[in-house]
């Protein structure tokens, strides 16, 4: 049907349905709802659960800023179904721990609801927090100590980029070798090829799904790689523009106050690196020409390590979260 080269074959449409793999499970993101299906005890169990529609010409939805919306948006469903799939899918030991006392206090004190809030706005908070300070804050605190040796602010920006890529590719090599992941991996697989069968306009069959190919251009490795490459950029002209407004900065180039200055005003560009690489991966994502498939070569080869091929089991589950979230409404789910 398809090779194993990411190239999309008899594609019909590109859809805005997007997923992220659980434990034992998959979310598919529709434009209408939200489905999770997790296997447990061989049985796939579906949940459901409405999006809030926004209006067309509302301020999340502008240039820029829906892309940041929508990262949180994504980030906070995602922890969501994450620890939901967690309880769903079968514990490897029957056998529970019960509550810690910090536990019943907190739902105690907050009640189910808002402590699952709770517990969920912290996930995220860590989540990002993590990510920030691995592939951000500590490329920038290596690449700080090269200023008093590199004079040109792009060189710079270049060095601290270039750490940046070699932690994010270790990094990612190295979770995908972890023996707990690969399952997660085969189902961040299955998801794509049940993507990729439904635009291709093919019934939604484990058989279909099987030939398809695990490489996605529209994955979320290939927003992460594209975030690394915009960083560069932003942070590039940016700093350029700071250190040409001040240049008071320059008498301090090398010291530890201007690393930390530098610091701070890099993370918060963050959101704009966010939003830039939103509408890249936006743009790239509706045209299918030789400039973007080189744009998004880089994020699907790095797929061969953040997916693995799945069994029918797994392709059971993403056809069933899929065929949840296709709208009523035929080609509503357009990119």
């Amino acid at each position: 049907m398809s090779k194993e080269n990411g190239q999309p074959c008899c594609e019909k449409f590109k859809t805005s349905i997007g997923g992220q793999a659980l434990i034992e499970g998959i979310m598919m993101r529709g434009p209408e709802q939200d489905a999770m299906a997790v296997r447990s005890n061989g049985e796939i169990k579906l949940e459901i659960t409405p999006r809030k529609i926004r209006k067309k010409h509302s301020f999340a939805t502008w240039p820029l800023v829906r892309g940041v919306v929508n990262f949180f948006d994504s980030e906070v469903a995602g922890v969501k179904a994450l620890m939901r799939s967690a309880d769903l899918s079968p514990e490897e030991d029957d056998s529970q721990e019960p509550p810690s006392k910090l536990d019943l206090w907190l739902e105690e004190k907050l009640g189910n609801e808002r402590f699952q809030k709770a517990v969920v706005s912290l996930a995220v908070f860590l989540g990002l927090g993590l990510s920030v300070v691995l592939f951000f804050l500590l490329p920038m605190v290596i690449g700080g100590f090269f200023d008093r040796w590199i004079q040109s602010n792009l060189l710079l920006q270049l060095v601290e980029g270039l750490i940046r890529m070699v932690i994010f590719l270790a990094y990612m090599i190295l979770i995908s070798r972890m023996k707990e992941m690969k399952r997660v991996y085969a189902y961040h697989g299955a998801e794509h090829k049940t993507i990729r069968c439904y635009e291709a306009g093919l019934p939604l069959t484990v058989e279909n799904v099987r030939r398809q190919t695990r490489l996605h251009p529209r994955c979320g490795t290939s927003f992460l790689l594209v975030v690394m490459v915009v960083s560069i950029l932003v942070f590039s002209v940016a700093s350029s523009v700071l250190l040409a407004l001040v240049p008071a900065l320059e008498a301090l180039r090398g010291s530890f106050l201007y690393r930390v200055l530098m610091i701070v005003f890099k993370l918060l560009l963050l959101p704009l690196v966010v939003a830039i690489t939103y509408e890249i991966n936006r743009w790239a994502g509706r045209n299918d020409n030789r400039f973007t498939r080189i744009l998004t070569a880089p994020g699907m080869w790095m797929q061969y390590f953040t997916t693995n091929e799945p069994d029918d089991a797994m392709i059971e589950v993403g056809i069933a979260a899929l065929q949840a979230v296709i709208p009523k409404e035929e080609g509503s789910d357009r990119w």
